[in-house]
């Protein structure tokens, strides 16, 4: 993201080297399984076919389907770009060589890229409308495309020195800025995502007119006169039951987003709108924009979240539903019930962090790590190349990941969100390092011109023991700031929305040089300020109780129900492990243990104890599982929320 004018610095990933286990072998599995997957279904769809056709380039006629398969190709690149960054691959980088000479090859004279046009501009698809930028505040993906391209090409220009890429979205964002800002198309895009695209690229190249045309597609919205819209609609599509009844608030321009108070519309849409707002607000300093942004996030919080991090509830739109609607079922054929796309959790994480660089408090880090660790890894197999799109919180056996979708957002955004997790571990502001998450890592930190070294040690999120040597170049005095998880402080969200059944009493072990010190907190950290030297160690240790956890009361669909967790996992029982998953009740007095098991699901620890069968009248031994490891050992009921 790399964004200098936020309060808080985050640190480059490739800054920081991952050691630990859990999510080393996510990583290596999306370099060597999921980056090869995609791109040969990227091939076999004609993804990439279509930028060889757009530029005369071979004599194919056959293309993919949908106006927005570009951008797959693209947030495929900026993973492929920062897996190169990592780990330098001669093989992967060629390739990537040549999808981008055909992206280039596929750009019309003018600067515009827009595959599905360019190929057949007499009969576009029909969610393109019949001429260039004609609905796009309806369903053409031109410009959402274009914030992908700029985002890939920033990343791939960083990894590996190469302009083509970039020298393509530099011709095409200089078409954007002569067609569109106030006086010429004042269109805001349908679907956000340019607006990041164009920050990044001004982050590179310090070119202020980008900066600028992306904070007009945020103060465009809702400010234009919107007669003939629901024309437009009727005219490319039938009415639209996706859309709803307010199709404004479907594609967040019901109002300026300086009044926008609550989260409403497609999820993924808003969510990235409000990314690209706290980067504006952080630009401009601008107050409006930060006042919106909280009321926004706390509407999320208080009403809006499943417990795994989740959300965009409504399968009607991938949207947001109405306070505490938060079902668990997702009905494929009927599109309706939970949905919480993939993308919904991994625009989740890239807002919360944006939030904590603006506050520097925990709160959005415990969010975050709810759903990193919850409902965004369950969007992707263990071993790397099956996908979710949705993530309900219960099944009937209907449910399974799948190698690809005609729709592949989902895929190709977790393909460049995993090389990027090492960036979420610290944050800094002034002389104050801030340990957000703990994992296995390795940081060099440079604070005032000495390098840092932190080594972070643990078998977190199974263990709650980590250990940290802090390593300075030389003796100096600074902090060390290390975040208490809400789960650790009794709070499973900065919210009432979620509460735990009991209080846990069991102290937070900290210790310094093997000496133990108080907790001592500020803004959800421990603030540990001293003159730190070479060889000086931190031990803290989180105690990791399985936790019972209700629902607000206003939550119909998990009324008079328990969820399970322990530390930052979220929990739930399958059918393959357990009989009549739908007819079991957890006695809230029932003891729980739970073990560790290497040979189970790549190693995880699961959760066993007694539970009553309704339906038999009879106790039974359960089992339950991390929710992001349900669905890899056949189809299977599965369930959250039990009823206690």
């Amino acid at each position: 993201m790399d964004i200098p004018d936020y309060p808080l610095k985050q640190f480059p990933f490739y800054s920081i080297k991952l050691v630990d286990k859990f999510w080393k072998n996510r990583l290596e599995a999306n370099s060597s399984i999921t980056i090869p997957h995609v791109l040969k279904r990227c091939e076999k769809s004609k993804r990439i076919a279509n930028f060889e056709i757009a530029g005369g380039l071979t004599t194919e006629k056959r293309k993919s389907k949908l106006p927005f398969d570009d951008s797959d190709v693209f947030k495929i690149l900026e993973g492929v770009a920062y897996t190169l960054k990592l780990t330098p691959n001669d093989e992967l980088e060629n390739y990537a060589n040549e999808i981008i000479n055909k992206i280039a090859a596929a750009q019309e004279d003018d600067g515009y890229l827009y595959t599905h046009r360019t190929i057949n501009p007499e009969n576009p698809p029909i969610m393109s409308g019949k001429k260039r930028w004609e609905i796009l505040t309806l369903f053409s993906h031109e410009l959402y495309n274009l914030g992908h391209l700029y985002e890939a090409a920033v990343a791939y220009f960083e990894a590996t020195g190469k302009e083509t890429l970039l020298n393509v979205a530099i011709k095409n964002a200089e078409l954007v800025l002569k067609i569109f800002g106030y006086g010429k198309n004042e269109s805001p895009p349908g679907h956000q995502e340019i607006e990041i695209g164009l920050l990044r690229m001004f982050n590179l190249t310090k070119e202020e007119r980008y900066l600028n045309l992306a904070k007009f597609f945020l103060d465009i919205r809702g400010q234009k006169d919107r007669k003939g819209y629901d024309d437009y609609v009727l005219q490319y599509t039938e009415a639209s039951p996706m859309m709803g009844s307010d199709r404004f608030g479907y594609n967040q321009t019901h109002e300026p987003v300086t009044e926008q108070k609550e989260a409403v519309g497609h999820a993924v849409r808003a969510i990235y709108m409000y990314c690209a707002m706290a980067d504006i607000a952080a630009y401009f300093k601008d107050k409006k924009y930060l006042v919106a942004l909280d009321l926004l996030w706390n509407d999320v919080v208080q009403h809006k979240i499943s417990i795994t991090g989740g959300i965009g509830a409504s399968a009607n739109g991938e949207a947001f539903d109405k306070a505490y609607i938060l079902p668990n079922y997702y009905e494929k054929f009927n599109e309706v019930g939970v949905y919480n796309e993939t993308c919904a959790s991994i625009a989740n994480i890239f807002w919360n962090f944006r939030m904590h660089l603006i506050h520097g408090t925990s709160k959005y880090i415990d969010i975050l790590e709810r759903t990193l660790y919850n409902g965004l890894l369950s969007g992707i197999s263990l071993e790397g190349d099956k996908f979710f799109y949705p993530n309900p919180l219960a099944s009937e056996g209907d449910i399974f990941r799948r190698k690809w979708f005609d729709i592949a957002c989902c895929p190709s955004n977790i393909v460049r969100f995993i090389p990027q997790i090492q960036s979420y571990i610290y944050s800094l502001k002034d002389s104050t390092i801030n340990i957000n998450l703990f994992i296995g890592s390795i940081a060099k930190i440079d604070l005032k011109g000495s390098i840092i070294e932190l080594h972070q040690k643990t078998n977190y999120p199974w263990e709650g023991l980590v250990e940290i040597d802090v390593n300075p170049s030389k003796s100096m005095v600074f902090s060390i700031a290390l975040r208490i998880p809400g789960w650790a402080r009794n709070n499973p969200v900065p919210s009432d929305l979620y509460s735990y059944l009991n209080k846990n009493e069991e102290n937070i072990r900290l210790e310094v040089n093997n000496k133990s010190i108080d907790l001592v907190f500020s803004e959800g950290y421990c603030i540990i300020n001293q003159t730190w030297k070479r060889g000086d160690r931190i031990l803290i240790e989180f105690p990791m109780p399985v936790r019972r956890v209700l629902a607000h009361e206003k939550v119909k669909d998990c009324n008079g129900m328990v969820a399970l967790e322990r530390g930052p996992i979220v929990y739930c029982i399958e059918s393959i492990d357990n009989d009549n998953v739908e007819k079991l009740k957890l006695n809230d007095n029932t003891h729980l243990d739970y073990k560790f098991q290497e040979d189970l699901l790549h190693g995880i620890v699961t959760i066993t104890g007694s539970i009553q069968n309704i339906e038999k009248n009879a106790e039974q031994d359960f089992l339950a599982i991390p929710y992001y490891s349900w669905a890899h050992r056949g189809r299977s009921e599965m369930i959250v929320w039990m009823d206690h």
